[in-house]
C-alpha cells in the first residue's frame, strides 16, 4: 500500500511489454532463419567437393561446378538475410527504447510528486538512460543469436546423423560439457553478487551527482575530504562487488570458453573420427564433415556464453524499468468534479510517510501533519511559520496534491482534490518551491511552461513583475536565451523565473515555499508588491521566514510537530506573547544583527 492507499499493480511482463513489436520480432527470426540455414550451403559445399575430389576416378566438371556456385549462393543468400535480420533488428531496438523511454517519462509524469522527491537524481538517470540502453542487447542480438544457437545445431545435427550417428554423439560432447555449466552461472549466489553489483554501479552514479551539485557548497566549507570520502567509499563497494562477481563467474567462463575453442573441439572430432576409421566404421572422407560442422554447432553457443554478461545486466534492466512502469499513478476520478470558485478548506487532515516506500528519513514511521483544520479564503495570503521539522513544506505539498492526506481531506472550492482531474487542479493552483528546477529551454519557454500558447508580450509582462526581466535581456540572446547553454542563472535570479512563471499561469491558487529565499531585500521587496497586486483575486499560502512576509499575511499560522499551536493576524499574536512572538523576537533579532552588519 502507498501513502494513498493505493495498491501497486504487478509489474508488466516482458512479453506485455513487446507485444507491440511482434511482428518486427518474427521479421528477424524468419530473416535469420534463411541466412542461418543458408550458411551452411558453403560448408556442405566444401565437403561434397572433398568427397568429390577424393574418389577415385576422375572428378565430373560439371557437378564440381554447380557445387561451388550452390555453395557460393549459399553465402551470398546468408550475407543478404542475415544483414537485413540485423538491421530490423537494430531499427526495432531503437524502437523499443523510444518506446520505453517514452513509457517511463509519461509514468514519472502521473506518479505522485512525493514519489519523485524520494529518489536520488542518479537512480532515475540511470534508470531512463542506462538501464534502456542495457535493453539493447536482448533486442538487436539475442533473437538472431538464439536462432543460430538453435537453428545452425539442429540442421548440421540432422545431417551428421545421416552420415554417421555415433560420431555425431561424439561430436556433442564439448557443446554438452558447455551446457552444462551453464547452470553455474545462474546459483542464487551469482544472481546475488550481480544484484549487489547493480546496486554499487547506481551508488556511484547517484554519488557522483550529489557531489558535482554540491561541490560549490563542498568547497567553500571545507568539506571536500568527506565529500571524496563518501566518493570513494562507493567506489571501494562498487570495486569489491565486482571482484565478487568475476570471481565467481571467472572459473565457470573459463571452462565453458575451453569446452568451446576450435582445438578443444577439432580434438574431440578427431579423436572418435580415428577410432570410428580405424573399425571400419567410417569412411576418411566421411570425417570432413565433422571436422567443419563440429565447429559449426559451438560458434553459435560461444556467441551466447561471451553475450551472457550482457544478457543478464539487460534481464536486469528490464525488471528495475517494469518495476517503476508499475508504479501507481496518481489515482484520477473517474468522473471528475469542478470546483466551484477557489476558497480552499483543510479538514482534520493527519499525514504519515509510513506507507511512502524508500523513505529513510527522520519523518518516516510518524505523522507529520497532525490534525489540521485550516481554512484559506479568497483573495488572503496564509502564512505558515514554524521550527524546522515543524511539517510547514509538507503541508504545502497537499494543495497541489504532491501527497494525499492519510487521513482527512483538502478541499478546493467544496471539491475534495481527489474528485479534481490533474490537468484541472494545475489550472487552479501553481507553486513555486525553494529547489527551483529549471528545463534546459529557453529562457521564454521556460516562464512560459504552463501557458505554451502564451505569445512573448505576456512572458515579458510576467518577467516584469517578477523583477527579472533586466536581467534576461542581458543574455547573449535574450529570452530566447538557452538554460545551461547561453542563460547561467543563479538561485535567485532562477527563483525569478520560477516567480515569473506563476505569475503566468494564473492561477486562482498560489503556494509559496520560501519563493524568494535567495533574493535580495530589493528584489524580495519588488515581488512581493507584484504579488500584492493580484491578492485580490487570488487564494496565496505562504511559507515565510522573513518578518515582512508574515507582516504582510491576513492570517498567519503557527506549526509545532505537525500540528498547529497559534493562528490569527500578526498584531494578534503578538499581543498573546505565545510561540509565535517568541518566533518573532529570535527573527526579528537575526535581522537587526544582520542589518547592524
Amino acid at each position: 500500500m502507498t501513502s494513498t492507499g493505493i495498491t501497486a499493480p504487478p509489474p508488466p511482463s516482458v512479453a506485455r511489454l513487446l507485444r507491440p513489436y511482434a511482428g518486427s520480432f518474427a521479421a528477424v527470426v524468419v530473416l535469420q532463419v534463411i541466412g542461418a540455414v543458408a550458411g551452411l550451403a558453403p560448408l556442405l559445399a566444401v565437403v561434397e567437393l572433398g568427397r568429390t575430389l577424393l574418389a577415385s576416378g576422375p572428378a565430373d566438371d560439371g557437378h564440381v561446378r554447380d557445387v561451388v556456385i550452390a555453395g557460393a549462393a549459399g553465402l551470398l543468400v546468408r550475407l543478404l538475410f542475415t544483414a537485413a535480420s540485423s538491421g530490423v533488428g537494430h531499427l526495432l531496438d531503437t524502437r523499443v527504447q523510444l518506446s520505453l523511454r517514452r513509457q517511463l517519462a509519461a509514468r514519472l509524469g502521473r506518479v505522485p510528486i512525493g514519489w519523485l522527491a524520494r529518489r536520488r537524481n542518479g537512480e532515475l538517470a540511470k534508470l531512463v538512460g542506462e538501464d534502456v540502453s542495457a535493453v539493447h542487447p536482448f533486442i538487436a542480438h539475442t533473437p538472431g543469436e538464439l536462432v543460430s544457437a538453435f537453428v545452425v545445431p539442429l540442421v548440421s545435427l540432422g545431417y551428421l546423423f545421416t552420415v554417421d550417428w555415433r560420431l555425431t554423439l561424439i561430436t556433442l560432447i564439448p557443446v554438452l560439457l558447455a551446457v552444462a555449466l551453464v547452470p553455474l552461472m545462474m546459483t542464487p549466489a551469482r544472481l546475488r553478487e550481480q544484484k549487489e553489483f547493480d546496486a554499487a554501479m547506481g551508488r556511484i552514479s547517484a554519488s557522483v551527482v550529489e557531489f558535482v551539485h554540491g561541490i560549490a557548497v563542498v568547497k567553500a566549507f571545507g568539506g571536500s575530504e568527506r565529500a571524496h570520502g563518501r566518493f570513494r567509499t562507493a567506489v571501494d563497494d562498487f570495486t569489491r562487488s565486482f571482484y565478487r562477481m568475476v570471481r565467481g563467474l571467472s572459473g565457470v567462463a573459463a571452462g565453458m570458453q575451453v569446452a568451446l575453442s576450435p582445438p578443444f573441439v577439432l580434438l574431440a572430432v578427431l579423436v572418435g573420427g580415428a577410432y570410428r576409421i580405424t573399425g571400419g566404421g567410417l569412411a576418411p572422407a566421411d570425417l570432413l564433415p565433422f571436422i567443419l560442422l563440429g565447429l559449426g554447432l559451438t560458434a553459435p553457443v560461444a556467441a551466447l556464453g561471451h553475450g551472457f554478461d550482457d544478457l543478464q545486466a539487460a534481464r536486469r534492466a528490464v525488471g528495475r524499468i517494469r518495476d517503476v512502469l508499475a508504479e501507481p499513478s496518481l489515482p484520477e476520478p473517474v468522473r471528475p468534479v469542478a470546483p466551484q470558485g477557489h476558497r480552499v478548506e483543510l479538514r482534520d487532515v493527519r499525514f504519515g510517510y509510513e506507507g511512502a516506500a524508500g523513505r529513510e528519513d527522520a519523518a518516516a514511521g510518524r505523522e507529520v501533519l497532525r490534525g489540521i483544520d485550516l481554512v484559506l479564503e479568497p483573495g488572503t495570503t496564509t502564512a505558515v511559520v514554524g521550527p524546522s521539522g515543524s511539517g510547514k513544506s509538507t503541508l504545502v505539498q497537499l494543495l497541489p496534491r504532491f501527497y494525499d492526506p492519510s487521513h482527512g481531506s483538502v478541499l478546493l472550492g467544496g471539491v475534495d482534490l481527489r474528485e479534481v482531474g490533474s490537468q484541472e487542479l494545475y489550472r487552479r493552483v501553481s507553486f513555486v518551491f525553494q529547489d527551483v528546477r529549471l528545463l534546459r529551454a529557453s529562457v521564454a519557454d521556460n516562464i512560459a511552461l504552463a501557458v505554451p500558447q502564451a505569445d512573448r508580450d505576456a512572458v515579458v509582462r510576467a518577467a516584469r513583475l517578477a523583477s527579472i526581466h533586466d536581467r534576461i535581456v542581458e543574455l547573449p540572446r535574450g529570452y530566447d536565451s538557452v538554460i545551461g547553454e547561453d542563460a547561467r542563472l543563479s538561485g535567485g535570479e532562477a527563483q525569478r523565473v520560477s516567480i515569473a512563471r506563476a505569475l503566468l499561469a494564473d492561477a486562482p491558487v498560489l503556494v509559496l515555499d520560501e519563493a524568494t529565499a535567495f533574493a535580495d531585500p530589493q528584489t524580495e521587496q519588488a515581488v512581493r508588491e507584484a504579488l500584492a497586486q493580484t491578492r485580490e483575486k487570488r487564494t496565496t499560502l505562504v511559507i515565510a521566514h522573513r518578518l515582512e512576509t508574515i507582516a504582510d499575511a491576513d492570517t498567519v499560522v503557527m506549526l509545532r510537530d505537525g500540528a498547529i499551536v497559534e493562528r490569527g493576524t500578526t498584531a494578534e499574536l503578538l499581543a498573546r506573547n505565545g510561540a509565535f512572538a517568541e518566533f518573532w523576537k529570535i527573527h526579528a533579532g537575526v535581522t537587526e544583527g544582520e542589518e547592524a552588519r
